[in-house]
């Protein structure tokens, strides 16, 4: 059955999905073969009912219905000739509901005796749907009671005047909470509406659960389902697979349970009776321990026949009857069982002891995320195969349950269909595209959208006035922090903007942020304040700074204790580069130079575990060495053979008879990578070459082409405030940086920053000795005058983006 015919004919939902278009299309079936298989309750209830269902013919539901009807007549009566009180009577009741339809809230069973309201409450009067993109996230106003002054909208609270938080007016939906992410709020209110798969890209933090998370508040409640799992009497290992409203499950489990109830109740009785009959009889005639011994022979043979009652009893693999909301499924890192299903082993397989095979099916998400959303990030992390048949669980809407290990028990049980109409939502960092199933990836984009989640977003008065909202959320969310000061919060939006790394806009990394908003709240509760401080923002800056950071600072120390660093005087061949680790720390890294005779053929020889990038900048930086030496190349040098080294020698080219010594100073087992050292790297070499002194008060970062440019680098901010905590007083980067720096204000005094646009001026800032820098700067601008002149004059500031 297509999930069309789901969607619009809630009663035929429960139909066999093995049914034929015959079958589908009787109009006159009632909900009773919707409930339950033509092996429910009646037909299971004894043996006598078994018996006159298989002597009735069932060629179609009507007699399907006349025949359960039959049954019904002829279940009461057991062995014992006694009549039950017709125990059908409670599930006809629950069928008689279905067939009813009753709404929500008109007073019907489903309402809540206290209140009157229906299943879903208040959602049923409020629907969470929402159609327009004005409705959402960031659409919301802060608050419309909250005073603006547009005199003021430049300020670091956008206007707002507010002295704490706690002013602040916090959405309840999840959706209203968005902050940023304009483009990907749009999609998923869209892809809601329409029911479209989406994949999110972009770096951790940025809301990509969240915003899953309020897609499942925007699609309809009332198309829930229960999915019940019924014994095949058939074929055990083929266990009927039913859907039912959500809150119907519970029910027809209870009368199902009560069914059971009674007859093992009846079933005890007669055993009882004919067991005492038994010994009174063996009594009465004389060989009382025959008597004994027949009767433990029929309480066992009750024993044993009792079990298959069991199987009556259906199994709900997936409740929603307390779902308030569409489901939502995280399936992150799920293993294939846990997100297909499966089976559970089942060591007693004979002799009566053996568990139904119903009983043991175990839902999987696609599952559970039926007519909701299942959202996976990191979706290269799954196994290839469970892509694919994540894949046709998408395209087909049903997936059926079978063990996953092939040495279980559980490998030999297959269900029929199980509905699995969820939404998909796949997330993850760039590098998750690259080992996802491309059939998948085709799937979700040929169905859905693709959208990339921004890292930084423009500093407006708006944006500012929504990051009080997000400081707000997150004291509300945690519920234990106090909330924050107007001066704590204008230090949280500097952090926002020096986090960015970009002139004039904000972080959206927000789950950073928001940890810096917990541990600042955890220092003030500590202090048992009122209201978080600017203080205690500071020193939870301090406290949560990352691992990387932590061990840099570590790292810092160690060379002062050492004397490792060098920040004063002039040496030869020896420059102090700045790189970063991880995403937010910065650290000094000295770079030194030799030239030595070449015993053979020259070479560049660089050392100190350099990736595959940062061997490429050292070869740039080579090229501009050789045009400055003015001497003939390597290659030119008699006897010189082209393939005498590999591929895996680095590097193969330089000056002719000359070697030149290239160290990246305890650069450690990470190695160095990257192209940030590159004007570090052609310094230090000018340097050696020409036995000029370079200043170690100076440290350097930036990218250089091989036409002697100095390109823009990232991480600019940490790698300022690293050289200031080493003792430097003067940094260089890249021009096209200027606009990046944000440092702290107690760094502000200590250094002096000098943007430079091509290797002429690095030299001029970095070397020592004005007669020989002199000659030396004069030589290399008539050596490549021309490049730096027609890159200075013919593109002003267009320089490419960081490296």
């Amino acid at each position: 059955m297509s999930n069309d015919t789901n969607d619009t004919d809630p009663p035929d939902e429960g139909t066999d999905a093995s049914e034929t278009e015959t079958e589908e299309a009787a109009d006159e079936q009632p909900p009773r073969d919707v409930l339950a298989p033509s092996d429910d309750v009646p037909v299971t209830a004894s043996a006598d009912a078994e018996a006159d269902a298989d002597a009735t013919e069932e060629s179609t539901p009507s007699s399907d219905e006349t025949d359960e009807t039959s049954d019904d007549s002829d279940a009461p009566t057991d062995e014992s000739g006694d009549t039950d009180p017709d125990p059908d009577d409670v599930p006809d009741d629950i069928w008689r509901e279905l067939e009813d339809e009753p709404t929500p809230g008109d007073g019907t069973a489903d309402d809540d005796p206290a209140t009157g309201e229906g299943v879903y409450g208040e959602y049923d009067d409020e629907p969470e749907t929402v159609e327009t993109i004005d409705d959402l996230g960031s659409e919301v106003t802060v608050d419309a009671d909250l005073e603006i002054d547009e005199d003021e909208e430049d300020n670091l609270l956008g206007g707002l005047r507010i002295d704490s938080t706690d002013e602040i007016e916090v959405p309840d939906r999840l959706v209203d909470q968005v902050i940023g992410q304009d483009e990907a709020r749009d999609i998923i209110i869209k892809a809601a509406k329409q029911r479209r798969h989406v994949m999110m890209i972009g770096s951790p933090g940025t809301g990509k659960s969240m915003l899953a998370k309020a897609m499942s508040q925007l699609l309809p409640q009332e198309d829930l389902q229960d999915i019940l799992v019924y014994h095949n009497p058939d074929d055990g290992n083929e266990p009927k697979v039913r859907t039912v409203p959500a809150g119907k499950g519970e029910q027809i489990i209870d009368a199902h349970k009560e069914e059971a109830r009674k007859r093992k109740q009846m079933r005890s009785i007669l055993m009882w009776v004919i067991i005492a009959i038994v010994v009174v009889y063996a009594f009465i005639t004389g060989p009382l321990l025959l008597g004994v011994i027949a009767a433990v022979v029929i309480w066992l043979f009750f024993r044993y026949t009792s079990r298959g009652m069991d199987a009556m009893v259906p199994n709900m693999i997936v409740n929603n009857g307390e779902q308030r909301v569409a489901p939502f499924e995280d399936a992150t890192g799920a293993h294939a069982g846990a997100l297909l299903g499966d089976v559970r082993h089942d060591p007693f397989q004979s002799g009566g002891m053996e568990t139904p095979s119903h009983d043991r099916v175990e839902p999987g998400s696609i599952h559970k995320a039926n007519k909701g959303v299942l959202f996976v990030d990191e979706m290269n992390t799954l196994d290839i195969r469970t892509q694919q048949k994540l894949m046709t669980a998408i395209q087909e809407g049903e997936f059926s349950i079978t063990g996953q290990s092939e040495r279980s028990s559980g490998a030999m049980v297959q269900t029929e269909p199980v509905p699995t109409d969820f939404i998909m939502i796949a997330a993850g960092n760039l590098d998750a595209m690259e080992n996802m199933h491309p059939a998948l990836r085709s799937r979700i984009k040929g169905y859905g959208y693709e959208v990339y989640m921004d890292d930084t977003i423009e500093d407006t008065p708006e944006m500012r006035r929504k990051y009080v909202r997000f400081i707000a959320q997150e004291v509300e969310r945690d519920g234990r922090l106090p909330h924050f000061d107007r001066e704590a919060v204008e230090e949280l939006m500097l952090e926002a903007r020096r986090r960015a790394g970009r002139k004039d806009h904000l972080t959206l990394l927000f789950r950073n942020l928001g940890g810096l908003v917990r541990v600042a709240g955890d220092i003030a509760r500590a202090e048992d304040r009122e209201y978080t401080t600017r203080e205690d923002v500071l020193q939870a800056k301090k406290r949560s700074r990352s691992i990387e950071q932590q061990l840099a600072d570590d790292y810092i120390d160690r060379r002062k204790d050492y004397e490792l660093q060098v920040n004063e005087g002039g040496v030869e061949g020896r420059v102090n580069g700045l790189a970063v680790m991880g995403e937010d720390s910065g650290i000094m890294l000295p770079v030194m130079a030799e030239v030595t005779p070449a015993q053979g053929p020259g070479r560049v020889i660089a050392t100190g575990q350099l990736k595959e990038m940062a061997q490429e900048s050292v070869q740039n930086v080579s090229a501009i060495i050789k045009k400055f030496s003015d001497e003939d190349l390597s290659t030119g040098v008699p006897g010189w053979e082209e393939d005498r080294y590999g591929a895996s020698d680095y590097p193969d080219s330089s000056l002719a008879g000359t070697d030149v010594h290239i160290q990246f100073v305890q650069a450690g087992q990470q190695g160095v990578d990257g192209d940030s050292a590159s004007i570090t790297v052609a310094t230090a070499v000018i340097s050696a070459l020409e036995d000029v002194p370079v200043d170690q008060s100076v440290a350097m970062t930036g990218s250089l082409s091989v036409r002697g440019d100095v390109l823009p680098v990232g991480g600019v901010t940490h790698k300022i405030e690293a050289a200031a905590k080493s003792g430097i007083k003067t940094v260089i980067i890249p021009k096209a940086n200027e606009q990046d720096v944000m440092i702290e204000d107690e760094y502000e005094e200590m250094v002096d920053i000098i943007p430079v646009s091509n290797i002429s001026e690095v030299l001029d800032v970095a070397l020592m000795g004005e007669p020989e820098k002199d000659s030396l700067l004069d030589r290399l601008k008539s050596i490549t005058n021309t490049a730096f002149d027609s890159q200075v004059s013919g593109t002003g500031s267009s320089n490419p983006s960081p490296q």
